[in-house]
């Protein structure tokens, strides 16, 4: 007897890294000497203090039983804690705090959360693909956001047609961005909160990359912005600030109905998360954050580094302020796709090209600043010798 997939399933978004994983494992499998610039994978192993505190907890018998439903409250007030302490932004631990395994969980839930089959949710092009998979499940419709250089990669609302802005009931950020490194202003936040009430769109502002910030600029939260908490949430993850990404442990706060739905549909999917990863989240929340600001400075040291070595060869990047990605132009006579399978072919240099972020990413690739410096000067010398930015 053969089973089919479900028509949802049937629709889902191929999963783009998936792809790329495959062409780098072909090229390595030749016996190449591959320089991953592709992947967004943390390289760094995640800080003592919080491996220890795991196996101080996983020995616990009281921790190998079902996690409460909506999550640790320890955790929960570690998160409020964090977040007056990092960011002066006061919430109510039980109402304005869900619990995730892993902030992609939030992301893809949230519309079949609070949205209806055939209602309208605006998506940032270029952005992570995985929000896609939201739409997909939630059957939702989808319309873009172009994100542009001229304009910081920042939407700019007033260029949205007005119809689909009526018809749009939820809207995702990204701020420090995937994948251009671009940063959001106070000032834009404050015009994303009265864009979202004079609409009545709800906003998510995932903050993957909140931790990370160059030039002595630290990236700010959502949920600084007055009315913030009126009208969206904000989405933490502890894979990227605290290299915890195959923990899988997160967290949303802000709008308490958001909050709410996130928590009901999560009684019926999940029992929470282990609890002793629960517990060395809250030792991450908790310490005095001297193991990220360390992090911080090898991702700016390496960003400096493979900049230095881009601009030696001709090729000039977007001056990322955030996150752990460059934003790198394609040379002329080149579709990102096209460009990223001659760096793989021809210099075994991999990079993720822009149009698997979308439309809005043609034109560029993305760099992960994820292996050590003197790769990035041997992989910009590489691509040197192809001449295409003499």
């Amino acid at each position: 007897m053969n089973f089919e997939e479900s028509k949802v399933l049937q629709n889902l978004p191929k999963q783009f890294f998936a792809s790329l994983v495959k062409k780098v494992n072909a090229k390595v499998a030749t016996g190449a000497d591959v320089i991953n610039l592709g992947q967004g994978n943390p390289d760094q192993p995640t800080p003592d203090y919080i491996v220890k505190s795991m196996q101080a907890e996983t020995a616990k018998p009281a921790n190998h039983k079902y996690s409460q439903f909506r999550g640790d409250p320890e955790l929960k007030k570690a998160a409020a804690n964090f977040y007056q302490r990092e960011y002066g932004v006061e919430l109510d631990p039980e109402k304005e705090i869900a619990i995730l395994g892993g902030s992609k969980i939030g992301l893809v839930e949230l519309p079949f959360a609070i949205l209806n089959p055939g209602d309208t949710m605006l998506l940032p092009d270029p952005g992570y693909p995985d929000y896609l998979s939201g739409v997909a499940l939630a059957q939702v419709k989808l319309k873009l956001m172009r994100l542009k250089e001229e304009n910081g990669f920042l939407p700019d609302y007033d260029s949205l047609d007005k119809d689909i802005v009526d018809r749009a009931k939820l809207m995702y950020l990204n701020y420090p961005n995937n994948p251009t490194g671009a940063v959001a202003t106070p000032e834009f936040f404050k015009k994303t909160v009265a864009f979202a009430k004079q609409n009545k769109v709800g906003v998510v502002q995932d903050f993957a990359y909140g931790a990370i910030g160059f030039d002595g600029k630290r990236p700010i939260s959502f949920l600084q912005t007055p009315g913030a908490k009126d009208i969206g949430i904000e989405t933490y993850t502890f894979s990227k600030s605290y290299n915890m990404a195959g923990w899988r442990i997160g967290f949303a706060a802000g709008n308490a109905d958001m909050i709410e739905a996130i928590n009901l549909i999560q009684d019926h999917l999940f029992v929470s998360v282990f609890p002793a990863i629960q517990k060395a989240a809250i030792t991450a929340l908790d310490s005095d954050q001297s193991t990220v600001k360390t992090l911080v400075a090898l991702y700016e040291k390496r960003r400096n580094q493979f900049f230095k070595a881009a601009r030696a060869i001709g090729w000039e990047p977007y001056p990322s302020g955030g996150s752990f990605y460059a934003w790198m132009p394609v040379p002329k006579g080149y579709t990102s796709e096209s460009f990223a399978d001659l760096l793989l072919d021809k210099a075994a240099v991999a990079v993720a090209p822009g149009n698997g972020f979308g439309e809005g990413g043609e034109g560029f690739v993305r760099v992960g600043l994820l292996i050590d410096e003197p790769r990035f000067t041997e992989a910009c010398q590489r691509i040197a010798k192809l001449h295409l930015f003499d």
